[in-house]
Order: C-alpha cells, then structure tokens, then sequence
C-alpha cells in the first residue's frame, strides 16, 4: 500500500505537464465526496491501494499528483468526476422594480430550500449540484416559476472553474449526501 502525506502536483501546472510526458500514469478516481476527505485509502484503476492522510482541512483536486517515481516515470494522479448543476440565472431580477426583485429572490431561495438542495451564489447566478433527475430539478423551477430567473443544466467541471476552491468545496462537498437523508423533528422533546 502506498501512502499520500502530501500532494506534489497537478497535471495542469507547467512543470508537471513536461514531467508525465511518456509516463505511465495510473488513476485514483474518486467522487466528488471522497474528494473532500482528507483520509481515505481506495485502489486505483491500476489496482494499487493508495492510503490518503493529508493535513486536516486539505482536499483533493482533480489532476492532483500523489505519487511520482522519477526513475521508473510512473505516477498516480487523482480523477475527480464532478455531478452536472443546474445554473440558476438572476440577471432578470435587475429589470424588476427593487420591491418585486426581492419577493422573487425570496422565492427562489424558498424553492431550493425546500428542496434541500445546496446552493453557491457567485454574480448573479446561483449554481446548484444534480440531487435529482434532471426532469424532477427542471419541474421544480418550472412549478415556482420564479419572475426574473432561467436555469439551465452544466457539465459540473464546466462550473468548477468558475468557482474558488472554497464554493467549490461548498457546491460539491456534500451533493451525493444532500437528496434525501434528513429528518425533520416536531414536538417537544424532554
């Protein structure tokens, strides 16, 4: 088993494109969930078991170099697939008058919310990871019918770049957990 303590890299940085040029290069695909733990061990495509334990609060990004033998030009790199969003324009809401921008606004965030579904706000739009079928997500905004607003799905790495590592981690840290799994108590509790 091969250890990552720290990650050397990323295939996108300059140096490193040169360095894995005729390297054989071995994948650790994970989730997008995976991705933000900072200990986990997993095998790679390859078939190598790779144990992760990285400072706490980092995380992987897709590209990331753990492993490089220099000698034998051989490397693992981290795959990470990303869920499709749906991209939530507000540009609308500028043409509104203020006072019926802002009852829109409210119920949008009322329509993700109570959907429980995460949510980055970057300009004026709002970026919302796949939960559901693209069908259920699209009849949700389609029922609220929110004045002001379009949506439209992306490719999630499409988004990712948009994004700071911090909205990133917002947006699709917890997206494979967010459907579902919670409970909602009432009454009174002793």
């Amino acid at each position: 088993m091969d250890i990552v303590e720290k990650i050397l890299g990323n295939r996108a940085d300059t140096a490193w494109k040169a360095r894995l040029e005729g390297a054989t290069v071995d994948i650790l695909e994970l989730s997008q969930w995976d991705a933000q733990k900072n200990r986990l061990r997993k095998e790679t495509e390859g078939g190598r078991t790779v144990a992760v334990s990285l400072e706490r609060g980092a995380s992987l990004s897709d590209g990331d170099i753990l492993l490089y033998d220099e000698n034998a030009r051989e490397a693992v790199l981290c795959r990470i697939r990303l869920c499709p969003v749906m991209a939530v324009s507000m540009e609308g809401l500028r043409q509104l008058p203020p006072e019926e921008a802002l009852r829109a606004a409210v119920r949008l965030g009322h329509a993700l919310g109570n959907q429980h579904w995460p949510a980055v706000v970057k300009g004026d739009c709002v970026y919302v990871p796949m939960t559901a079928d693209e069908k259920v997500m699209g009849a949700v905004m389609d029922t609220h019918a929110v004045p002001g607003t379009s949506y439209a799905f992306l490719a999630g790495e499409e988004v990712r770049r948009l994004l700071d590592r911090e909205e990133a981690r917002l947006l699709f840290g917890g997206a494979e957990k967010a459907a579902g799994g919670h409970v909602h108590h009432h009454g009174v509790h002793a």
